[in-house]
């Protein structure tokens, strides 16, 4: 059994302001303004497409994102509909591979008051054989009680996709998500909220200031808060 914690990684190679001058080439094509376009204007026509509401002109540029998380929060990732995805599948992948290291990889919750991740194999086993009293010890114990049941699943006979029925959400799955900016904004302005699952806004947060580091502007105005 591997704990970790999620994690992102960022595919589309991006030049921020690269970006910003195309977007402000597309949206000037609806004014036939372009001849306004010199090397500093993309920041300002972009900040006041943004600010009248005119989002339709930042669809014309995607980016793609791995995401590494479990698999409750990425049930919530995929409806956003505008998105395309390829997520890792429970189906054909099986964890008793040594390509897997032969264990079920979970997800640590963002309740949890100790952090399993700095634990080795062996300190985790001398954990799993005391009766569990608090919820972390509990999340714990649930998890490889999983893993011992998929194991002894596949080793009965069941296929991958058999077997998968017992696995949690806390699995972890790997999901790769393309959109254009104006639905990485409806995104983050979704998920970053107060009102956000806990664990799908600790990916959420630190990937939207990702974004903001990447493209100037487009992301300025969506704050997650504390």
């Amino acid at each position: 059994m591997k704990i970790i914690k999620p994690h992102f990684e960022i595919l589309t190679r991006v030049d921020g302001m690269e970006v910003l001058k195309m977007l402000e080439l597309a949206g000037r094509t609806c004014y036939k303004s372009e001849d306004r376009i010199t090397d500093i204007s993309a920041v300002d026509f972009v900040r006041m497409i943004l600010s009248r509401g005119h989002e339709s002109v930042i669809e014309h540029f995607s980016i793609t994102a791995k995401i590494v998380c479990d698999r409750g929060v990425s049930h919530e990732i995929v409806r956003h509909r505008i998105a395309s995805y390829a997520q890792e599948s429970t189906r054909y992948c099986n964890y008793s591979k040594s390509k897997f290291g032969s264990q079920l990889t979970f997800i640590q919750p963002s309740w949890c008051s100790v952090d399993w991740t700095e634990y080795s194999p062996e300190e985790l086993d001398d954990i799993l054989r005391d009766e569990p009293v608090v919820p972390d010890h509990i999340w714990l114990k649930a998890m490889k009680a999983a893993e011992t049941y998929y194991f002894q699943l596949l080793e009965a006979g069941r296929s991958p996709e058999e077997a998968r029925a017992v696995l949690p959400n806390s699995l972890k799955t790997e999901i790769v998500m393309t959109t254009n900016l104006r639905e990485w904004r409806h995104f983050f302005r979704m998920r970053t909220s107060a009102a956000s699952h806990p664990q799908m806004r600790e990916i959420a947060v630190p990937l939207l200031k990702a974004f903001k580091d990447m493209i100037p502007v487009v992301f300025d105005d969506i704050d997650p808060g504390e």
